[in-house]
């Protein structure tokens, strides 16, 4: 008996059809998960948190990205910095996982210690010639967007996050994102491959079948539909939502906030899309009754009408809003497991229990991301039965999927693969 030819990595990528999804073992093999954290996670911006994570001079917190372990703090004059959490004596771990508070950065094999700012300052018994000098930390290319932080950890980091770097340094410039606390942070493992992850938030298909809590404040004819398949009554109902949204956009657009969308989405490296989105309902927040959690509003908004800045990458998504933001940080753990980790942002200043409700705050994307988590895990056991083949994307409410499939590839072919 002859033994099974087992595909190539390229021989996946080529065989991927367009308007389709993508072959199986690009989602489920261990060889092409190995490869996508090269890529994706390692040679691509990521988003890995966020300045308030380290609200104070010696706050430090660690984020696992696969074999990398990484240090964002913030020094004893105030600024950001992030370094491998690897010690350049023998590659211990300094610091273990998750939030801490530190006036050193001491490694506990051998003690050796460095500044927050990265210079080795002491290390014992390695006698009077040894320069310490060339020991520092190693630092980590790392982009402060508007309090939102993006690292590479490639020598050389694609240079048109630049693009995303202008475009939303204006339009989150009002929220003040760097003044802003976390109020509820929790993590969520799916049981599912990371681009099925990220194909499950890119469309809204799914949305009013599995959704209903957030269906209360979002809209989800916004990312598409077939218009011959609604009513006439849907339909005279989506084309005044379409008027709506014209509208609504010069009029935002005229008063000094951006809000049409920008899309960086196939021939690039740096991928997000963002756009000014209507809230429904009462139209102020992403809550229970589609009013606002907090009343004491982020940064300079004195407006609750603002709607919804939303902002994809392709490991995160977030929603900003006059009251609160909601930030979803993506890390793939193996081929079939993904991490999701959600913060909930609030005005620095804003007290629980008396300017918001945590409660209200949080219980619509809890809801929505163990929703989302089922649909993830459904997905999976789908591409690994072997009766599964790519199925073909709605050209109405999926064409984001086909683009991100169409990135995934062109940004594969281009490493090598």
């Amino acid at each position: 008996m002859l033994d099974r030819v087992v595909p190539t990595i390229s021989s996946l990528l080529n065989a991927r059809a367009a308007g389709h999804s993508l072959p199986a073992g690009l989602y489920i093999r261990d060889d092409v998960f190995e490869a996508d954290l090269d890529v994706f996670f390692r040679k691509h911006w990521i988003c890995i948190g966020l300045e308030c994570d380290v609200p104070e001079a010696g706050d430090a917190t660690v984020i696992d990205i696969g074999a990398s372990s990484l240090i964002l703090l913030r020094d004893d004059d105030g600024q950001v910095r992030v370094f491998h959490n690897v010690c350049r004596h023998r590659g211990s771990r300094i610091l273990d996982g998750g939030p801490t508070i530190v006036s050193k950065l001491v490694c506990p094999y051998h003690q050796w210690t460095y500044e927050l700012t990265g210079e080795l300052v002491y290390a014992p018994h390695m006698g009077a010639n040894f320069d310490k000098e060339c020991r520092s930390l190693k630092a980590v290319n790392f982009r402060a967007v508007s309090g939102l932080i993006y690292v590479c950890l490639s020598d050389n980091p694609p240079d048109d996050i630049d693009e995303l770097e202008r475009v939303m340094n204006e339009r989150l410039a009002p929220y003040d994102i760097r003044n802003t606390k976390v109020g509820y942070e929790k993590d969520v493992v799916e049981e599912g491959n990371w681009k099925l992850t990220l194909e499950n938030n890119r469309e809204c298909y799914h949305c009013s079948a599995n959704h209903p809590e957030l269906c209360v404040s979002f809209v989800d004819l916004d990312f598409g539909y077939d218009p011959d398949s609604l009513s006439p009554e849907d339909k005279a109902q989506a084309d005044e939502h379409l008027a709506l949204y014209a509208e609504r956009t010069r009029r935002w657009e005229a008063e000094g906030h951006p809000s049409a969308a920008v899309e960086q989405l196939t021939d690039c490296a740096t991928n997000f899309r963002t756009q000014r989105l209507i809230i429904s309902g009462a139209g102020e927040s992403q809550t229970h009754d589609a009013t606002a959690a907090s009343s004491k509003l982020l940064g300079t908004m004195t407006r609750k009408d603002l709607g919804d800045t939303h902002l994809w990458g392709h490991n995160s998504w977030k929603h900003f809003m006059g009251d609160h933001a909601v930030v979803s940080i993506v890390i793939p753990l193996s081929a079939g497991r993904t991490l999701v980790r959600t913060k909930w942002l609030v005005h620095k200043d804003a007290v629980e229990g008396v300017d918001y409700d945590l409660q209200k705050l949080t219980d619509v994307w809890i809801a929505t991301t163990d929703q989302d988590s089922d649909l993830v895990s459904r997905s999976h056991a789908g591409v690994m039965d072997p009766a599964y083949i790519p199925g073909p994307y709605s050209p109405f409410s999926e064409t984001y999927l086909e683009k991100f499939a169409a990135w995934y590839v062109d940004r594969m072919h281009a490493h090598g693969y």
